[in-house]
């Protein structure tokens, strides 16, 4: 029998809509669903391949026990049961003698499941060492968009692109990263919208800009402050917004005198004309929304970057107002991302403990006590598996797959193979990660899934339902924190046992159940603005802080200022002599998701190769033509990797970009080929870090490249 189910891709985080048509337990086509608010029936090559993932050869279908050496790559099958029994009897072991902060949950990329499912499971076990790689991916600009104004809207939620006269696009490609909405930017382009681009690369957003102001990576504070310094001194600024809504426009006024268009042309590389240009135009233009994505998060100035930008939105009257960034609405009775606020409730974790949270003393925004999402500093969680300080950290918890997505994926490696005692990895195939573990558990993706989708939508709700029973004997990672705190002991204190009444739980208030829900596939609410002239702002004064007093309080700069990258031409000048080049690293294919896909057969002819840019100026120097093998070597003493060139003029000549998160799936473990091509396995794990938020510089930092002399993988 065959039918259609509507239901929400997880092929990415970008939640659309899609029509799965299923006959006898096999998917048969998967089509972008026309009536869905986020993708209106566009969908990806990752969402339209994604029955190759699920019924991938190479899937992990059944639990799996560790049967020789760790890392060697011998495996024997087991029950659930047996999986279930083994990592309770071992957490609890460990937990007997070193405490419950020994254990470290960490999820992968989100929105999913596994965020969820690994916040009630660390919260259930008492650690406070829950961990990810958000510190470098959303966490600081949630930070600063809470320590500033009490939302988050400068990524994909926030800007209005559709009312929008000017949209700023920084550091971002949301063509690749996000296409529904890079796809909402150039139909407001058609409709007349100004477009600006902040970004090194000539992206085809950039291409088809008003203005593209190319900088040098690493820099985006100062441009900003550049930005604000030239609108404040201008009088082009929202006056009244400013004086009924906003604290420390004096003192901010003050600061950005010392980053005038000379100064900040001099810093960024863009001209002095171009500075003054963009500020015009983005402050004029109004309504105008600006959008921001990872890159200024990979910096170790990414919170004052981030605070630098959300004033920015702010002193230009542009929050929450039409056309602008807005703060999100939900259905009546729906409250966001509530689940954290009831897995608190349950399982509260002490004072003493939440202090003993790994990074929590330096980095306060991120793990410390006025930290809105509380995670424990991944860099610093791998050092303190390696050397027990500030304490030990046995055992493991993973559904992220973090020796490729991790600085330093050998350290990374030699954490996960030599220093636990016990580790369990709940993924979609063997990956790298996966071979260092005790127990793989196998994991259901989002089409044998039931779940509310929230993340990516400004002012709706969407229904993601199973279309298919689970393959094989894989579970949703919210049935296994489930099952696996029933073996714990610690079931007894959750209202709810199973996904279905977890979904219920989420909707009760709704006066509704995931069941009626289905039928409705999403829930839409009319869209409000300037909401803060009836509750004010979510910030300790009820207004938009321009002079922070969360970072006040916790011992930061209240105001952003610039601070040169580590390793950069200017803050390392002898070392740039034999590291040349500034690095960016992380620079998207729309084939994959960081580091899945690369063993799905119709994504890999996409982008069968890593793909590192250069310009054709350095790559004759180097004697380097296109599609040669090229050697990327930074400062670190962990060896050098390698990309296949493509030259091109649309970066600039003193550059290179690099894509991330590569390995081979098709070549043996347990390395899979993850040392030859992922750009981590040379990128520091080691301080500088943001000091409020523990972020890296992965961008903007020095490297070299050479032609390989043999290109063989």
């Amino acid at each position: 029998m065959k039918k259609t189910i509507k239901t929400v891709c997880q092929g990415s985080h970008s939640e659309c809509g899609v029509l799965v048509t299923v006959e006898n337990g096999k998917i048969i086509s998967i089509k972008g669903d026309p009536d869905h608010p986020m993708n209106k029936g566009f969908l990806c090559p990752k969402g339209a391949a994604y029955s190759e993932f699920v019924f991938h050869p190479d899937r992990l279908t059944h639990p799996l026990k560790r049967a020789g050496k760790r890392g060697e790559g011998l495996w024997e099958r087991i029950s659930w049961d047996e999986a279930f029994n083994a990592i309770a009897t071992n957490f609890l072991t460990i937990k007997k003698k070193y405490g419950a902060e020994a254990i470290c949950v960490a999820h992968g990329t989100g929105p999913k499941t596994n965020l969820q499912s690994c916040a009630l499971l660390a919260s259930a076990l008492g650690t406070p060492n829950h961990t990810s790689i958000g510190f470098i991916c959303f966490i600081p600009s949630i930070v600063a968009g809470k320590a500033t104004h009490g939302g988050d809207v400068l990524q994909e939620i926030g800007p209005d692109y559709l009312s929008s006269k000017c949209i700023l696009i920084w550091a971002a490609n949301p063509l690749v990263s996000h296409p529904p909405r890079g796809r909402e930017i150039l139909q407001a382009v058609r409709n007349g919208a100004k477009l600006i681009v902040v970004d090194p690369r000539l992206t085809k957003l950039a291409s088809q800009a008003d203005l593209w102001v190319q900088i040098r990576p690493g820099t985006d504070d100062a441009l900003a402050l550049g930005m604000l310094n030239v609108i404040i001194n201008e009088n082009l600024f929202d006056r009244q917004f400013v004086s009924d809504w906003c604290t420390g426009f004096e003192r901010l006024k003050e600061r950005v005198q010392d980053y005038p268009p000379k100064r900040v042309s001099d810093i960024t590389w863009v001209p002095e004309d171009t500075i003054i240009e963009l500020s015009r135009m983005y402050a004029l233009n109004r309504p105008s929304s600006l959008h921001h994505r990872v890159s200024l998060e990979m910096h170790t100035n990414a919170a004052q970057t981030l605070r630098a930008l959300n004033i920015l939105v702010a002193v230009t009257g542009n929050l929450d107002r039409k056309g602008g960034n807005i703060f999100p609405v939900y259905p009546p009775g729906f409250t966001p991302k509530a689940e954290y606020s009831l897995i608190k409730e349950w399982f509260p974790l002490p004072l003493e403990m939440q202090r003993r949270r790994i990074g929590a003393d330096q980095f306060r925004l991120l793990g410390g006590l006025d930290a809105p999402i509380p995670r424990a500093h991944l860099p610093s969680v791998i050092k303190a598996i390696i050397t027990e300080k500030p304490y030990p950290i046995k055992a493991l918890f993973t559904t992220s797959n973090f020796v490729l997505n991790s600085q330093d994926s050998k350290e990374v490696w030699t954490a996960l193979k030599d220093k636990l005692d016990f580790s369990v990895a709940v993924d979609f195939f063997m990956t790298p990660t996966a071979e260092l573990a005790d127990i793989v558990l196998p994991a259901a993706t989002w089409m044998e899934r039931d779940e509310i989708c929230e993340y990516s939508y400004p002012n709706f709700i969407s229904v993601r339902q199973k279309v298919i029973d689970p393959v094989g004997e894989c579970k949703d990672d919210l049935s296994i924190s489930f099952e696996l705190l029933k073996h714990l002991g610690l079931a007894e204190q959750l209202p709810c046992h199973t996904v279905e009444q977890w979904n219920n739980l989420r909707l009760r208030e709704m006066g509704t159940t995931f069941a009626d829900f289905q039928e409705k596939t999403y829930i839409i609410t009319p869209m409000r603005y300037e909401k803060y002239e009836k509750n004010g702002f979510s910030t300790p004064s009820g207004k938009v802080e321009l002079f922070s007093s969360v970072f006040e309080k916790n011992g930061y700069e209240p105001l952003p200022y610039y601070e040169e990258n580590p390793e950069t031409p200017v803050s390392a000048p002898q070392l740039a002599l034999e590291y040349p080049l500034v690095l960016v690293t992380g620079v998207r294919h729309i084939a994959f998701f960081h580091s899945e896909g690369r063993q799905i057969p119709s994504l890999r002819k996409l982008c069968p190769e890593p793909i590192m840019e250069v310009h054709p100026k350095t790559a004759g120097q180097l004697g380097i033509k296109d599609g040669d093998w090229v050697w990327i070597e930074t400062p670190m003493d962990t060896g050098k990797v390698r990309q296949k060139a493509k030259i091109t003029d649309k970066i600039h000549p003193k550059m290179i970009t690099v894509q991330h998160c590569w390995w081979f799936p098709e070549e043996p473990g347990p390395e899979h080929g993850c040392w030859k091509s992922n750009i981590n396995v040379i990128m520091t794990n080691n301080p500088p870090y943001d000091p409020a938020v523990g972020a890296s510089p992965l961008r903007g930092c020095l490297c070299k490249i050479s032609k390989c002399s043999d290109a063989a993988r």
